[in-house]
């Protein structure tokens, strides 16, 4: 049986030098990335630190509420960062509920399947097993989620005289949005999209790396990595779907208006400003 080699503390320091060049390139080409490099890595340092003892504690007591516990909080860091990531959102808790619960919804959902009738661990609950799925699968289906909704937006904004030329002339909420409907789909899902066409070819991915790593026979290796790929597909296309068709339909209403006056930029709504400068609404509300 083949073991995993281990890495001491002066090998993850040595890995963390190539930070400190990126660094001084940054600085050179005054790029002015090397704050955001710091402040990332240390992130990435305590983060993983905290979980790993967390997670050290959680796998010895494998209680299902407090593995639930984790996973709602993890749903809630990730609705925080899809909102981080829109150069405009839907004003007030809009702006975390539609995509958050969008992301969250695909994710439990996904991750129960694979637990319940895939996986198949015993328990159905168990932490090694509930916890990196749940987090591989939310992880993914944030990053399609944030990417479909910014780009929902942006194009709506852009778009916004064709759109509503288009519903001045009789066409429905749904056919006046098509077009930046597809476009963010398309965004959503072109991720996990050129994951997938490059996966054995360009890259090996990550969970069946460290499983190779880990001693694990790369055939089964490859059979749990096609699995976690396409869990994760599907949750992907599942939460994009959910936010962007509900973040349309709350920039419209009954009347099938455009409402863009329910936007807003994240500086404006840290200030209480409402909604985005110079698109008011001159209909009804």
């Amino acid at each position: 049986m083949t073991s995993y080699v281990t890495l001491s503390t002066l090998d993850l320091v040595i890995a963390a030098l190539l930070l400190v060049v990126s660094g001084g390139l940054s600085l050179w080409l005054d790029l002015r990335l090397e704050r955001q490099l710091l402040i990332a890595a240390a992130r990435m340092v305590v983060q993983l630190l905290l979980i790993g003892l967390i997670l050290k504690g959680l796998f010895e007591i494998a209680s299902p509420w407090l593995t639930l516990l984790v996973a709602l909080v993890m749903a809630g860091f990730a609705t925080h960062e899809i909102r981080a990531r829109q150069a405009r959102v839907a004003g007030g808790w809009w702006g975390y509920g539609i995509g958050g619960g969008a992301m969250s919804l695909a994710g439990f959902l996904i991750a129960l399947l694979a637990l319940a009738a895939l996986v198949e661990p015993m328990p159905w609950y168990d932490p090694r097993y509930a916890i990196p799925v749940f987090s591989m699968v939310l992880g993914n289906s944030m990053t399609g989620v944030s990417l479909g909704l910014n780009t929902l937006t942006t194009t709506v904004v852009r778009e916004r005289v064709t759109i509503e030329a288009q519903l001045l002339l009789g066409a429905s909420k749904w056919d006046a949005m098509r077009p930046a409907l597809r476009e963010a789909m398309r965004s959503g899902t072109m991720p996990i999209i050129n994951a997938m066409a490059a996966s054995g070819v360009v890259s090996l991915p990550g969970m069946m790396t460290g499983q190779i790593l880990a001693g694990v026979d790369p055939t089964e290796a490859v059979k749990y990595q096609l699995l976690i790929m396409f869990l994760i597909a599907g949750a992907i296309g599942l939460g994009v779907l959910l936010a962007v068709f509900g973040t349309a339909w709350r920039l419209t209403d009954a009347r099938d208006r455009l409402r863009l006056d329910r936007l807003a930029t994240r500086t404006e709504q840290r200030l209480g400003s409402g909604p985005i400068k110079g698109i008011p609404f001159s209909g009804e509300a």
